[in-house]
């Protein structure tokens, strides 16, 4: 992580009072010397500062300020000495501090639905690495897929920040473009008009999971659906609505849902009901919560249900039987995020080079023969 001083050009007297072990005239010890603000650090001092890593290191608090906050722009040998000084004294630096003459914290917020979804591990760690490489600490914060938590959230973090990410946002458009307004922000998994927005390409993942589900039979698909005010859940709705039927297969939409494992359980009625044979969830754990519902009721998956989920979340391939499902490149999403956040995007960058990927296992299988009861076949 970047290291942040209270300030680049502080300054220090060079001179320092005379070394201990000098006498007086007449043989007696030498009065004490007043302290130099570059003395070395006292017994009983609150905290090490920029005035004793300059000390011990012979240079001057602003070289000190350079090596620590920028490396690499001073010579190696002398910013070589200064890390060695700072670590010998165990010198901590202050980010709030360094935040009161720059405006500047080094610090980004990320601000998420649920931090207990394992989807956004992923997410987390690609930005987390991308602010990392840039000098950046990341602040986390979650809205428990809460639109006004996630605007306390926001209300927050955001004076200590330099920027948000806001990762499958449950905002409105006019609250996100009114935070925009006032700082650097980026929504991931989201497009908010006039707000820099990171999206994956849905349509490699999505096309490939309907050839597949249509080569194995199926003529009859259900979507479950996320939150309600989830935009990503809308996109994937209204990307299969337009594709499905240009495969001869008929489609519903069954939801919205909560984003879980209950989630996916309460949907098994419905799913049943609709006369599907097969279901893409909203996310995975949709997906394993209906598996687990249905495989309790006596359905078999594959053989009454085939069941695809979305993002390949961690665990997904433990389920039995493995889930089925389209993968998101979340890390990716996450580092472009930060670099987009901070100025630092490539020319040309879009959702195609983001795009999701089909991953075959073993809740998908041959549509069963057998009568259902409802609609949709």
């Amino acid at each position: 992580m970047r290291a942040i001083l209270s300030s680049d050009e502080d300054t220090v007297p060079r001179g320092d009072a005379a070394p201990g072990g000098d006498t007086a005239p007449g043989g007696g010890p030498a009065p004490s010397a007043a302290p130099s603000p570059s003395a070395a650090p006292r017994r009983g001092r609150s905290a090490v500062t920029i005035y004793d890593v300059a000390r011990l290191a012979g240079v001057s608090p602003s070289t000190v300020s350079r090596a620590l906050s920028k490396p690499g722009r001073i010579n190696v040998k002398t910013e070589e000495r200064i890390q060695a000084a700072a670590r010998e004294l165990n010198y901590r630096l202050n980010p709030m501090a360094r935040a009161l003459p720059t405006g500047q914290s080094s610090t980004l917020g990320l601000l998420l639905a649920d931090i207990t979804n394992p989807m956004f591990f992923a997410a987390v760690r690609g930005a987390e690495q991308a602010a990392s490489l840039r000098g950046y600490t990341m602040i986390l914060a979650e809205s428990q897929e809460s639109a006004e938590r996630e605007a306390e959230a926001a209300d927050r973090i955001a004076p200590s920040t330099d920027g948000l990410i806001l990762v499958s946002s449950r905002l409105s458009d006019e609250q996100i473009t009114a935070l925009a307004a006032s700082m650097p922000v980026v929504v991931v998994n989201r497009e908010v008009p006039g707000v820099g927005g990171i999206v994956p390409d849905l349509a490699p993942g999505i096309e490939a999971a309907l050839e597949h589900l249509a080569a194995l039979g199926h003529t009859s698909l259900a979507f479950l659906s996320g939150p309600v005010n989830s935009w990503m859940s809308g996109a994937r709705w209204n990307f299969l609505l337009q594709r499905a039927p240009l495969r001869g297969m008929s489609i519903v939409e069954i939801g919205p849902g909560v984003p879980t494992l209950d989630g996916g359980r309460a949907s098994l009625a419905r799913v049943l009901a609709s006369g599907v044979t097969a279901v893409i969830a909203y996310n995975d754990l949709i997906a394993i919560g209906l598996m687990r519902a249905a495989q309790e009721a006596g359905h078999g998956v594959p053989g009454r249900l085939s069941i695809v989920g979305f993002d390949d979340i961690f665990g997904s391939d433990f389920t039995s039987p493995p889930l089925t499902t389209i993968r998101t490149p979340l890390g990716p999403m996450g580092e472009r995020a930060v670099r987009r956040l901070l100025g630092d995007a490539a020319a040309g960058e879009s959702s195609a080079d983001l795009p999701t990927e089909f991953v075959r296992r073993g809740s998908t299988g041959a549509r069963d023969e057998r009568p259902t009861v409802g609609h949709g076949r």
